[in-house]
């Protein structure tokens, strides 16, 4: 018995069933999109798996300390006061961009169609430009010896303020920086979203006698949500990784009350020579961008088998 089922073979695949497989949709689609995939393998998952493996060795990078690090820096104040200023200015600048975008997108919708391109270039001049060009003049701007506001301040009679010089004042200032960089990101996006929403549903709106409050709140709204959910999706990623705004114009100072988790892993990693550590630190955007992701995500599905 044992000799007969040795013998059984299993089927050769015949040239046509390898010809349809490579037929059909799924394996050409997975195909095209493999050198894409290697890419991002070799670009995202391969250094990120990298800093996983710094973050288990010691600062000399020759001995395993595992959990080490990370135990190292649940012990720290520093590392917790990292953590609320990361939040703090990832949601507080988020929110700002969202409603900014939201309002300026719908007064370039509301302009002749004739003139809405030259108001949607100017707009988009501050995302544009890159971020640390522009925040060197910012950071002029907030000069404590030449700074611009500080002189319009004093014609007014107002006491000049220390933009970069108090804790509190830098943050509002980092966040103000990147809220002018990002708001235009959001604009762009929204009016790509009302410019699919159905005129027809205002005109009937109108003509129930629904006000522009209402119309916003039971048309614009909800047939921009997903647009909206993705688009803060993708800011607060963006914004909660952000390091150039925040190492031009404050370089985490004063006293590191603006250190964001990028700019101080490489406040530790590079300028220390704590490598390990650097790692660690990074690492831990990781866990709160993606109990982000899950919640936005998963509202957007409940929505779509909603509807």
């Amino acid at each position: 018995m044992s000799e007969l089922v040795g013998s059984i073979k299993p089927p050769k695949r015949s040239p046509k069933s390898l010809e349809r497989f490579f037929q059909r949709k799924s394996t050409i689609a997975f195909l095209m999109a493999l050198p894409l995939i290697l890419v991002i393998f070799g670009l995202v998952a391969y250094p990120a798996g990298y800093a996983v493996y710094l973050s288990m060795l010691n600062k000399g990078m020759d001995h395993f300390v595992g959990l080490g690090n990370f135990k190292f820096l649940f012990g720290r104040d520093t590392f917790w006061m990292v953590v609320r200023q990361s939040v703090l200015f990832a949601v507080s600048a988020v929110i700002f961009k969202s409603i900014i975008g939201f309002v300026v997108a719908h007064f370039v919708h509301n302009i002749p169609a004739k003139g809405q391109r030259k108001w949607r270039g100017m707009l988009l001049v501050p995302w544009v430009i890159p971020p640390a060009m522009s925040t060197l003049a910012w950071l002029w701007l907030f000069d404590p010896s030449y700074s611009a506001f500080n002189w319009i301040l004093a014609k007014i009679g107002v006491a000049a303020v220390p933009w970069t010089g108090d804790a509190d004042w830098a943050r509002f200032s980092v966040i103000l920086v990147n809220i002018w960089v990002g708001a235009p990101f959001f604009m762009i996006m929204y009016l790509a979203a009302l410019k699919s929403v159905p005129e027809q549903l205002f005109e009937a709106a109108s003509i129930d006698g629904a006000n522009w409050w209402q119309r916003i709140w039971y048309i614009t709204l909800p047939m921009m949500r997903n647009i909206i959910s993705i688009t803060i999706l993708f800011s607060l990623i963006v914004t909660f990784a952000n390091f150039d705004i925040v190492r031009v114009l404050t370089s985490g100072g004063p006293l590191d009350s603006t250190h964001v988790f990028a700019t101080w892993a490489f406040e530790r990693g590079i300028f220390s020579g704590d490598i390990p550590l650097g790692a660690t630190i990074s690492l831990f955007m990781v866990p709160i961008l993606g109990v982000a992701a899950i919640f936005i995500l998963r509202d957007i599905n409940k929505r779509g088998n909603e509807a």
